[in-house]
């Protein structure tokens, strides 16, 4: 049986990997949560690494979601080697810990180490996050930028810092680092850094993508996290819409199986060319099946349709029944590869 082809939307969506998207470094990847963020984080990561290419996949929420995904220890403060990316590229993986990057600030801008160290064993660092908790943000985007400008002999140490970042309701605020250093500092060596750290977020270096299902919800928060994206003068990247399913209908029958409209005579005819004799009640099922499918589709078709007001590139992602390990991210990466992401 000829089926159609899975769901697309717009000018924009024939798989582009823009020149624009091409020139960052720095990809945020966020997402309402289930629709599988940290899944496409990592397959960007091994995708953005192939080639020879060095890349940084972050994690900042404190979930160890990357290590369950990789099925490994979880991850220290402390940036190491995850898994080998085609042709010589490798995918590094750091665990951002904001109390770990306090101590990191003391040490750095302050000469702090011991002090902070016991300010940590009398909880100050909790209490310091808890009465400004815009600190937290501070610290864990300057920890991200200063893992994208780190340089050795001139070059920089990473080609790509991939995060996986806040969902699509956390994401900007977690971005806006202006409005988060004013409850935290006003001078000295913080502000300096977090200074560089609004240049980072605001420049072509970076870009936000945001990953969707087929779905309403999902798709009604893609829209508004784009727009907030732009209104706060941060850069959209794609949207990477993931776990698309292909139909199985051809692309004429989809409207009438979805009114309902399907012949069962014609469905026990072909069964019968086919060398298929079955009863009355299995061809009640497959009827049912058949029509339960297609409203699916045309559902999925009508959300697709809504994404052409985000005008940002689009790529789709397959469901992978049998769900999703390494060798599936590998796969996953694979696509993106072929469809220009580098």
């Amino acid at each position: 049986m000829t089926t159609g082809s899975p769901a697309t939307v717009g000018p924009r969506t024939a798989g582009v990997w823009t020149p624009e998207l091409r020139r960052a470094r720095l990809h945020f990847v966020t997402g309402k949560g289930g629709t599988g963020k940290t899944t496409v984080a990592a397959a960007l990561g091994i995708a953005l690494a192939a080639g020879g290419r060095k890349v940084l996949l972050v994690e900042v929420e404190g979930r160890q979601g990357i290590a369950q995904l990789f099925d490994t220890e979880p991850l220290p403060y402390g940036e190491r080697h995850l898994v080998s990316a085609p042709d010589g590229g490798e995918l590094r993986a750091l665990h951002i810990d904001a109390e770990a990057a306090l101590l990191e600030y003391f040490q750095m801008f302050y000469n702090l180490g011991f002090a902070g160290r016991t300010l940590r064993r009398m909880g100050a660092i909790e209490f310091a996050t808890t009465l400004a908790p815009g600190l937290r943000d501070v610290l864990l985007t300057g920890k991200i930028k200063e893992c994208v400008t780190r340089t050795d002999n001139g070059r920089y140490v990473y080609d790509h810092v991939v995060v996986d970042a806040p969902p699509t309701g956390r994401v900007v605020k977690f971005l806006d680092v202006t409005r988060a250093l004013t409850d935290v500092t006003r001078s000295g060596p913080i502000k300096n850094q977090a200074d560089g750290v609004v240049k980072l977020m605001h420049s072509d270096q970076t870009v936000v993508h945001v990953v969707t299902l087929l779905e309403e919800m999902p798709i009604r928060e893609t829209l508004e996290a784009i727009d907030e994206l732009q209104a706060e003068d941060l850069r959209p990247g794609a949207v990477l819409i993931n776990r698309v399913r292909p139909p199985r209908l051809p692309d004429r029958s989809v409207v009438a199986a979805a009114d309902g409209r399907v012949d069962a005579s014609r469905v026990r005819a072909g069964l019968v060319e086919a060398g298929l004799d079955i009863s009355d009640e299995v061809i009640e099922g497959l009827v049912a099946e058949t029509v339960e499918h297609a409203i699916r589709v045309a559902a999925e078709r009508s959300a697709a349709e809504q994404l052409t007001a985000a005008n940002q590139p689009m790529l789709q992602l397959p469901d992978l029944p049998d769900g999703i390990d390494v060798a599936a991210l590998y796969e996953l990466a694979e696509l993106l590869v072929e469809k220009g992401v580098r």
